[in-house]
């Protein structure tokens, strides 16, 4: 067995497995929540670089990977107040037709149609669907009641599938109609 390699009292092959195994679905989900891929991946690097130096405890964590999107979340929050001001996600949003937003996995319409969805509804989807959190913890993570998850992915669901799905006397317009 090789020999394991400890920084700062932290098993380094640990947290690399951790980081390999996580960091994409991570940054779907912060992706899925702010809708800009440069500021989602700098917010998952530092989310990282936070849970490495607390690595100890993050471990222990019952869910690492939703503490390392609320991490990355708080982190966004913390950085628009002190520039006391928010951009715009249809200022700031990069072109979703940006090769780099394929590497995501995300459809670039769903993209496009999540980042016109309400902050806290974007987080939401982000926990729930793209970490697949059940809603007790999602609620946990984001400090709100239970309830209050439900009502916010209700809410977005219906205002996904509003936006996504388009009915033409009841066959949906990505259907092919046969002759």
């Amino acid at each position: 067995m090789g020999t394991l390699r400890r920084i700062g009292g932290v098993k380094q092959s640990e947290f690399k497995e951790f980081y390999a195994a996580s960091r994409d679905g991570c940054l779907r989900a912060v992706l899925a929540s702010v809708g800009d891929r440069q500021l989602a991946e700098d917010l998952v690097a530092e989310a990282f670089t936070r849970a490495w130096a607390s690595w100890p405890n993050v471990s222990r964590h019952p869910a690492p990977r939703a503490w390392i999107v609320r991490t990355a979340l708080n982190t966004r929050v913390s950085w628009w107040r002190r520039r006391r001001k928010e951009v715009g996600l249809e200022d700031g949003a990069p072109d979703v037709s940006d090769p780099r937003e394929a590497e995501t996995g995300l459809d670039p319409d769903l993209l496009a149609v999540l980042r016109q969805l309400p902050q806290r509804q974007r987080e939401v989807i982000a926990l729930r669907v793209f970490l697949d959190l059940d809603t007790k913890a999602t609620a946990k993570v984001l400090g709100i009641a239970e309830g209050t998850v439900t009502a916010h992915l209700s809410r977005a669901v219906s205002a996904l599938r509003g936006r996504l799905v388009t009915v033409d006397d009841g066959i949906a317009n990505d259907q092919e109609v046969g002759p």
